[in-house]
């Protein structure tokens, strides 16, 4: 692997800024410490930004020895973190009780600095670079809210670009997809109103709770049974609230959350009429009255395949062709970067951290895992990435 000496010369620095921000978590549009922190850095290494866009986001924006070519390119990182108490598996853990880094966010700012770091210092480029460190990821709306602060007008750029550490494959391996490569995300809530009771009188109660056991299990047919094997989709239930505690009380109300990943649009509209259908009939047959809501956060993350291969090609010379995989299978994870997609042509790709002869070290667990970490040795993979990409799109020449 070949990584230029300044990259690997900065990596202490780097990984120090990356475990502070690991210690200092916060969720969507409150990422006050992030925001903070990375505009001193860049504030200190004379790199120009604003920030406040889409709240919480900075954009920072560095000009090459050259800016004749009239070209701007975006490399965008996530901030924000997640709703999980964190393991006590590290000296660097969450110093916020229920907050965690458990996506690798803080990795991907703190890799987008080191590139900035780079690019300001060695700006052997001719055009535009705009740093975007995004907030909201986690809850789909970060990306939305800084297209809504303007951020494609204020700073325009022709392609753009992201990655997600994938601790799912060993340090160094990069898996792009030519197409799809992130899922859809819709949130769904159905509530049942029923009729409490005491619990040794049951025939006087219309029960929520067997009724919302059925529809639940009956909603895991729309996978099973109503979608076709070869288009991919996943309905989760992950949340289910009913009764105050007691022993002894039938509730009058129960409810159930969930969510749904899809790439194909008619698919996710006949889940959705499906969800609706099967909670309202299995409700009515009981007596009781279900409400239902649905909502979309985030479509698809597509990456347009020109710059796919760009990414591909790029990979290959840095880690040779045996650790590149071209249009790997898509996840089912969801992404707000689709929807910088949807204005912008560009790619999203992933490069694997894990440490492959550990299963159980902390830079394999999957991502949202209480005792996941960010692995430091992928942040000057990252960096070289980025500054290479940089100066294959906006090449300088005599």
């Amino acid at each position: 692997m070949k990584i230029r000496p300044y990259i690997i010369d900065i990596k202490y620095e780097i990984t120090k800024y990356r475990r502070i921000l690991h210690q200092n978590p916060q969720t969507a549009f409150k990422e006050s410490f992030a925001s903070d922190f990375i505009a001193d850095k860049l504030r200190k290494w004379g790199i120009a930004f604003e920030r406040n866009i889409g709240k919480t986001g900075i954009v920072a924006t560095i000009k090459g020895k050259k800016s004749d070519s009239n070209k701007s390119i975006g490399i965008r990182a996530d901030i924000d973190a997640l709703d999980i108490l964190e393991e006590d598996n590290k000296k660097w853990v969450s110093n916020i009780k229920g907050k965690m880094h458990g996506c690798g966010h803080d990795g991907h700012s703190a890799a987008l600095l080191g590139a900035a770091k780079y690019l300001k210092e060695n700006n052997n480029f001719n055009g535009t670079v705009n740093l975007i460190f995004q907030p909201a990821e986690e809850n789909g709306q970060g990306a939305k809210a800084m297209i809504d602060d303007g951020i494609l007008k204020r700073f325009p750029c022709d392609f753009i670009y992201a990655m997600h550490n994938w601790p799912y494959c060993p340090l160094g391996y990069f898996e792009i997809n030519e197409k799809e490569s992130m899922a859809a995300v819709d949130h769904f809530k159905v509530i049942i109103d029923g009729k409490g009771g005491h619990a040794s009188k049951p025939h006087t109660t219309i029960d929520p709770i067997i009724i919302s056991s059925q529809i639940i299990n009956s909603l895991q047919t729309i996978i099973s049974r109503e979608t076709d094997p070869f288009t991919p989709a996943v309905l989760s239930v992950t949340n289910i609230n009913g009764g105050t505690g007691a022993f002894n009380v039938i509730p009058s109300q129960t409810s159930f959350s969930g969510t749904v990943r899809s790439y194909d649009k008619n698919l996710k509209r006949h889940i959705e009429k499906r969800i609706r259908e099967i909670s309202y009939e299995i409700a009515n047959a009981h007596k009781a009255i279900a409400t239902c809501t649905y909502e979309t956060r985030t479509q698809p993350t597509k990456n347009h395949k020109e710059h796919a291969q760009i990414c591909i090609n790029i990979a290959k010379e840095m880690v040779g062709d045996t650790m590149v995989s071209k249009d790997p299978t898509p996840s089912m994870g969801g992404e707000d970067f689709g929807v910088f997609l949807e204005h912008i042509p560009g790619a999203y790709i992933k490069i694997g951290q894990a440490v492959d002869d550990d299963p159980n070290h902390r830079c394999s667990k999957g991502l949202h895992n209480a005792g996941y970490d960010f692995n430091d040795d992928l942040l000057p993979i990252t960096i070289e990435y980025w500054a290479r990409l940089v100066e294959h799109l906006l090449p300088l020449k005599d």
